[in-house]
């Protein structure tokens, strides 16, 4: 199993790390993170993104209950940077993100990963 799914870990954290993984990648343009949660916020990001092609009072109640407040950027900035990806991309189908591996870390010896915008 992965490590997203890993037995012993709730659902509430699995969303709660996905939640917040989709908001930092919006808000910084790429993050660090393990190679198993970055395929699976891929996941969720590229959803979003096709989503926000179509600016709309739904799409935009959706992002508002899925985002989370970064150091940076509260969920508003957030939803409209979401906008502009969708607009940036409107020629694109998908493959919007792509995950590079990395070396492993040296406490633990898990691989990681950059996921970022293509």
């Amino acid at each position: 199993m992965s490590y997203i799914n890993k037995p012993g870990k709730t659902t509430a954290w699995r969303k709660m790390v996905i939640r917040q993984q989709v908001s930092d990648l919006i808000s910084y343009g790429k993050i660090i993170t393990t190679v198993t949660k970055a395929k699976e916020s891929q996941r969720h990001i590229e959803r979003l993104i096709t989503a926000a092609k179509e600016k709309n009072l739904v799409n935009t109640c959706k992002f508002n209950s899925f985002l989370l407040n970064t150091k940076n950027d509260t969920v508003d900035v957030l939803v409209e940077k979401l906008y502009k990806l969708g607009e940036k991309y409107t020629s694109r189908k998908g493959g919007y993100t792509r995950v590079l591996k990395m070396n492993t870390r040296p406490g633990d010896r898990t691989q990681e990963a950059v996921i970022a915008f293509v």
